[in-house]
């Protein structure tokens, strides 16, 4: 009987994140499944096929950054841009060298050369922080180092998507897990969406 792999998922109260919690398990993984600031760090000790970052919040809603405050600002790059990647440094060594994955749950808005959803102006510019932060994390790990995936879910109907997103949250786990477990092993990072589709930085 082969050993189960092992995931452990940061933002798995809801939505996407326990969405991957329950399709993993469905697949048999071994899943640790933590709220989004993993204050309880220091308890985990195992190591992991699979960290997933699993951090967004929308940010103001009004789009021109002047009407935006510092906190409003500070807020929403700190979750959706600074924590992820705190949250990696923390937990990669316990990642399986060459074979495992770090995923961070990124977006299509994210890539600064599509320019799209400009309503979105202060989202898409922390999705980007997020991306240019993760090329840098890469670029600090060990030789040895495990494949880094900049995953855009596809616009799912969760509490941030909204009724009216093109999918249901199944479809885009589903998709999700078979992108990951594709990548494994590979190296390097990769930014995709959940059908495999490769999307300009």
């Amino acid at each position: 009987m082969s050993t189960p792999k092992t995931a452990l998922i940061i933002g798995a109260s809801r939505g996407l994140g326990l969405g991957l919690v329950k399709r993993l398990t469905e697949l048999g993984w071994e899943v640790t499944a933590t709220v989004r600031d993993a204050q309880k760090a220091d308890e985990i000790k195992a190591q992991y096929d699979l960290l997933f970052v699993n951090a967004g919040v929308m940010g103001p809603m009004h789009p021109n950054p002047t009407d935006a405050t510092a906190g409003e600002l500070g807020q929403l790059f700190l979750t959706n841009a600074v924590a992820p990647i705190r949250l990696a440094k923390r937990f990669v060594d316990q990642i399986r060298p060459e074979t495992g994955v770090i995923a961070f749950m990124s977006s299509v808005l994210g890539s600064v050369t599509m320019p799209d959803a400009p309503e979105m102006a202060l989202y898409k510019a922390s999705k980007a922080a997020l991306n240019s932060m993760t090329h840098t994390f890469v670029t600090q790990l060990a030789d040895n180092k495990p494949t880094v995936v900049s995953m855009h879910p596809g616009w799912v109907r969760t509490a941030m998507g909204g009724e009216g997103a093109d999918i249901d949250v199944e479809t885009s786990v589903r998709g999700i897990v078979e992108q990951l477990e594709r990548f494994a092993g590979k190296g390097g990072h990769h930014f995709v969406n959940y059908k495999g589709e490769t999307i300009p930085w």
